[in-house]
C-alpha cells in the first residue's frame, strides 16, 4: 500500500506506517530541522521509498507534485497528516487562536484530498479543534469531505495510553473513507490494548518504563511517600511498587546525541533536590517570583513525573520543567530528549536534528509510533 504524509514533522506517522507495512512515497514538511530528521532516519537509514519535500505546503503545485510521484487521481491508498495544531491549542488565551493563519492549513490539507482522491485519509490534531470557537474551520473541512464523496468517521478523541504508549495523550483523529471504498468490519477507534489498572487485561504502561531502575533507596522513598503523603495502606502501596516496570538505561551523550537535558541554575537544582518522588512545586521551600502576586499558575509546572502513572503529554516544551511536569523521576533536572522520545515510543536509534528547542518541538508534535501503528494497521487490514 502507498501513502503520503503531509505536515510530516520528524516522521512519527511515517515511521508508524513503515512498521505497519505501508510505503510512504512522499512527505511534506516546512521545518528544515524536522525534514532533516526525517531524511536521515527514514530515508537514509531505513531506506524507505519516500521523497521528502522540505517546503511550505502552500507553495507546492499539486498537479506537478503528482506527476513527479507518478501517481494519478484515485490511486493513493492513504493520505496522512497532522496540520500544525498551535492555532487550536488549549494553551492559547481567550479568542487569540481564532484567526491564527495556521488554522487554514486544515483546509489546505483538503486541497490534497480533492486532487489525489485517496481511498482513505487520516487527520490528527489536538482536542482544541473541537472547541466552539473553531467550529467554522472544522465544519468547513467536514463539509468539503462530504461534497467530495467521503464518508467521515469522527472526529474521535483517542488516548495514546490505550495503545501501549506510556503517556496520557489525548488527540483528535478524523477518518475519511471514499464512498466507493469498503472497509469491512472496521472498528474505529481500534480496540484498546491497554487498560486502567485493576482489570485482568494489560494495564496502561507507566512512566517508569521510560527510565532505568533506580537505586533501592529511591524505591523506598516512593513507598514512604505513598504511605505518608498519599494516605495509602501498606498493602496497596506495596502492590504498586511491585508492579512497576523499568526500561533500559539511557546512553551517555557521547553515544546518543539526544541524551541531554537542560542546564538549570544552581538555585533551581537546589529546589528540585527538595522535591520528593512524584513531587510537585508546592514542595519548594519558597515561592517562585512569578507567583508572588497571588497567581498560583499551572499546578504541574516544575513537578516530577510520577512513577506509577502514564507520563504527562509530551509537548513542544517537553525538555523544560517550566512548561509542565517534566522533572526527572529522581534526578534533579528535567528529562533528557531521549526520555521524551521514549514517551513517544520512538526507538533509541532515532536521532533528532537541530537545536534543543527544535528537537523538543519535533518530539512533542509527533504522533506516537505505537498509536500510529495501531490506527494504520486497522485501516489497512480492512482496506485489503
Amino acid at each position: 500500500m502507498k501513502a503520503i504524509d503531509l505536515f510530516a514533522g520528524a516522521g512519527g506517522f511515517s515511521l508508524a506506517a513503515h512498521q505497519a507495512g505501508v510505503d510512504v512515497i512522499a512527505a511534506v514538511e516546512f521545518d528544515q530541522s524536522a525534514a532533516k530528521t526525517y531524511q536521515r532516519n527514514l530515508v537514509d537509514r531505513l531506506h524507505v521509498p519516500t521523497r521528502v519535500y522540505p517546503a511550505d505546503i502552500n507553495t507546492i503545485k499539486i498537479p506537478e507534485f503528482m506527476d513527479e510521484l507518478g501517481i494519478r487521481e484515485g490511486e493513493l491508498d492513504l493520505l496522512l497528516g497532522g496540520p500544525p495544531c498551535q492555532g487550536f491549542s488549549g494553551h492559547r488565551l481567550g479568542d487569540s487562536s481564532v484567526n491564527d493563519p495556521r488554522n487554514q492549513l486544515l483546509i489546505k490539507y483538503f486541497d490534497f484530498v480533492h486532487a489525489l482522491k485517496p481511498k482513505v485519509f487520516l487527520v490528527e490534531n489536538v482536542p482544541g479543534l473541537l472547541w466552539k470557537r473553531h467550529e467554522k474551520h472544522l465544519n468547513k473541512f467536514l463539509g468539503l469531505a462530504s461534497k467530495n464523496g467521503y464518508k467521515v468517521i469522527g472526529p474521535k478523541r483517542i488516548n495514546a495510553k490505550d495503545y501501549g504508549v506510556p503517556q496520557n495523550r489525548m488527540r483528535v483523529f478524523i477518518l475519511g473513507v471514499r464512498e466507493d471504498v469498503q472497509l469491512e468490519n472496521l472498528q474505529w477507534p481500534p480496540k484498546a490494548t491497554y487498560f486502567k489498572p485493576g482489570t485482568e487485561q494489560p494495564s496502561w504502561l507507566t512512566a517508569s518504563t521510560v527510565f532505568e531502575k533506580p537505586h533501592q533507596r529511591e524505591i523506598d522513598r516512593l513507598f514512604e511517600r505513598f504511605i505518608t503523603k498519599d494516605g495509602m495502606e501498606h498493602d496497596e502501596a506495596r502492590k504498586i511498587i511491585d508492579s512497576l516496570e523499568f526500561g533500559e538505561p539511557v546512553l551517555s551523550k557521547e553515544d546518543d546525541p539526544c541524551a541531554f537535558h537542560m542546564n538549570h541554575t544552581p538555585e533551581l537544582v537546589r529546589r528540585f533536590s527538595r522535591m520528593g518522588p512524584n513531587g510537585s512545586r508546592d514542595e519548594f521551600d519558597e515561592q517562585l517570583p512569578c507567583h508572588s502576586n497571588g497567581h498560583s499558575g499551572h499546578k504541574d509546572v516544575y513537578g516530577r513525573i510520577r512513577y506509577h502513572l502514564p507520563g504527562p503529554t509530551m509537548t513542544t516544551g517537553c525538555n523544560n520543567p517550566s512548561k509542565g511536569r517534566f522533572v526527572h523521576l529522581w534526578c534533579h533536572h528535567g528529562i533528557t530528549l531521549r526520555h521524551a522520545a521514549r514517551f513517544q515510543t520512538f526507538p533509541d536509534d532515532y536521532i533528532f536534528h537541530g537545536t534543543a528547542t527544535e528537537q523538543a518541538r519535533q518530539i512533542g508534535n509527533a504522533v506516537p509510533i505505537e498509536l500510529g501503528k495501531h490506527l494504520i494497521t486497522e485501516i489497512c487490514s480492512r482496506l485489503n
